[in-house]
């Protein structure tokens, strides 16, 4: 884990704006973190933990995932996700509500949820697992006249949350396995994964030499990526904060610390 650090370190030594890792090896526990506990706008990595409380809810039982919820004119707001362009009364099951909130970022579907669970039972869920340095104060892709806080995340407290989802100690091990499955699917480009090798394989299937299960977030001067990286069959906690940064020159560095990881856990 040391000439992973030194080689992150050194990435990020000339690196423009503030940036934030946290890496953790499945294998040993080993880990390092850089600014770790330094809070960061959190974009739409804030859908990790609200996914974690909507399985944990499910979980206790006061709600089914498969229960069916209709959008509502009100609920509709811009940004990323096909809902805004649904019509209103349609009604989704709440597991697929996840899925595009996880998969499309879709902002609408992530209101939705929020309003169902409650943000103050997703805090005091995210504050039991730990993540108590990261905050969510208020719906996305809304705009209150009297907002005093933004939502706040840490790279330490997210690659804690992919930690306990690989080791399957995220609610149950089968909502963990459903909350990773989810997050393999993302349709939105990981920057973690842009200078890894083609996984493509003329093999009908064969397994491949890596897989990521992330989530991206993304508003102007803000670019974060987590995961939880898999190479042959190791897993690799990531979690990679910026700001302040040039969209190109944060992908860039994004994408040479996923390089980076990759190596270290071939």
């Amino acid at each position: 884990m040391n000439r992973l650090q030194e080689s992150i370190e050194a990435c990020l030594k000339n690196a423009k704006g503030t940036w934030s890792v946290a890496v953790k090896d499945l294998r040993d526990d080993s880990s390092f973190s850089l600014n770790g506990n330094e809070a960061f706008y959190a974009a739409s990595i804030i859908k990790v933990p609200i996914m974690a409380a909507v399985f944990a809810t499910a979980e206790e039982g006061d709600i089914c995932l498969g229960d069916r919820l209709p959008l509502r004119r009100e609920d509709i707001v811009g940004g990323s996700g096909v809902l805004q362009f649904m019509s209103p009364g349609i009604e989704l099951p709440i597991y697929d509500l996840v899925t595009l909130m996880i998969i499309q970022s879709d902002n609408t579907a992530t209101n939705m949820l929020i309003e169902l669970i409650g943000m103050e039972k997703i805090q005091a869920f995210m504050n039991e697992l730990g993540m108590e340095q990261s905050k969510l104060h208020h719906k996305l892709m809304i705009v209150q006249a009297n907002r005093i806080h933004s939502n706040e995340i840490t790279a330490s407290d997210i690659t804690s949350l992919l930690t306990l989802m690989a080791r399957g100690e995220c609610v149950s091990r089968h909502a963990s396995e459903q909350m990773v499955r989810i997050m393999k699917q993302q349709q939105l480009s990981n920057g973690l994964k842009d200078n890894l090798p083609a996984t493509n394989n003329p093999i009908v299937g064969a397994i491949p030499d890596w897989e990521i299960a992330g989530k991206t977030g993304y508003v102007e001067g803000i670019m974060h990526e987590c995961g939880l990286l898999y190479v042959r069959g190791l897993c690799m906690a990531v979690t990679v904060l910026s700001k302040g940064c040039r969209e190109d020159e944060a992908r860039d560095m994004i994408a040479q610390i996923g390089s980076d990881v990759y190596s270290y856990a071939r």
